[in-house]
């Protein structure tokens, strides 16, 4: 695995810390100011919304089977499974690389596992 998709991942991991969802500022800095997410719930979140929903958070979130692929020099599509609370879902999260910030979550997709 190469620098950038490492670094997709140790981002994307951070995004599942309780401590760093804690933090808001935290939580904006891996966040693209476009970023959108269709959440497992069914509901569809921006980047507000997210950092208001997860600063409460203290439930620790598993992901396995992490994958990250570039779909360009500056994209790359990371997916994996999450289990939290005893609930699975398949996600999918699109990163772009950002010439001032490094590489900010654009997109996220979770799928509930039955």
């Amino acid at each position: 695995m190469d620098d950038d998709l490492r670094r997709v991942v140790e981002r994307e991991l951070a995004l599942l810390d309780p401590r760093v969802r804690r933090d808001p500022a935290q939580v904006r800095a891996l966040l693209h100011p476009d970023f959108v997410e269709y959440g497992a719930s069914g509901r569809v979140w921006d980047r507000t919304s997210v950092v208001e929903a997860t600063g409460g958070g203290t439930d620790p979130i598993e992901a396995r089977d992490l994958e990250p692929r570039r779909v360009g020099e500056d994209v790359v599509l990371l997916t994996y499974r999450s289990v939290a609370a005893g609930r699975e879902a398949l996600r999918s999260s699109t990163w772009i690389r950002d010439a001032a910030a490094g590489w900010l979550l654009l997109f996220h997709q979770g799928t509930p596992v039955p």
